[in-house]
């Protein structure tokens, strides 16, 4: 099985029910303590299955191909009622459950598992630790430009990260 990441606010999410491939941003409201992918621990908030309700920076996906209307469709008003294929090993202190990858959501409209992750939302931020462990000569050899060596004794001298 595939590692699969933790879900995170400013997460991507789309509904298979949308006319046009529209995408929503997650934002995460129900909880302010927990943080992943953040070594500065204020911007990447775990989402969790308590993020119900209009969870979404513009809460619709265009055009809902489950509300025709003539010869179009009305607007979508994405409204989350439930998460499944959630990490179930750890319950987060406002006793929510992590969204992962493969998470899915229940739109009143929409039903069961009509939106999914398209994009976890995590980004690699390179810290202190990860140049102390570089290996100078794979590092030199990837990016001759920069000498691994040397960056690693200015980090040590003026702690730079």
């Amino acid at each position: 099985m595939s590692q699969k990441h933790v879900v995170v606010h400013g997460a991507t999410c789309k509904c298979q029910y949308s006319v046009e491939p529209t995408t929503d941003i997650l934002e995460v409201k129900s909880q302010s303590k927990h943080f992943a992918n953040d070594k500065n621990a204020d911007k990447k908030l775990i989402a969790n299955t308590n993020d119900i309700g209009k969870t979404l920076k513009a809460n619709t996906f265009g055009k809902c191909k489950k509300q025709p209307s003539g010869n179009d469709y009305l607007p979508c008003q994405a409204v989350i009622t439930e998460w499944q294929n959630f990490y179930k090993k750890v319950t987060l202190s406002n006793q929510g459950k992590i969204l992962i990858e493969r998470s899915t959501a229940s739109c009143a409209i929409g039903g069961a598992g009509s939106i999914s992750i398209l994009k976890h939302g995590q980004k690699a931020e390179i810290s202190k630790q990860n140049v102390m462990r570089a290996k100078p000569v794979i590092s030199n050899i990837l990016n001759p430009l920069v000498n691994m060596k040397e960056f690693q004794n200015d980090l040590i001298d003026d702690d730079i990260l």
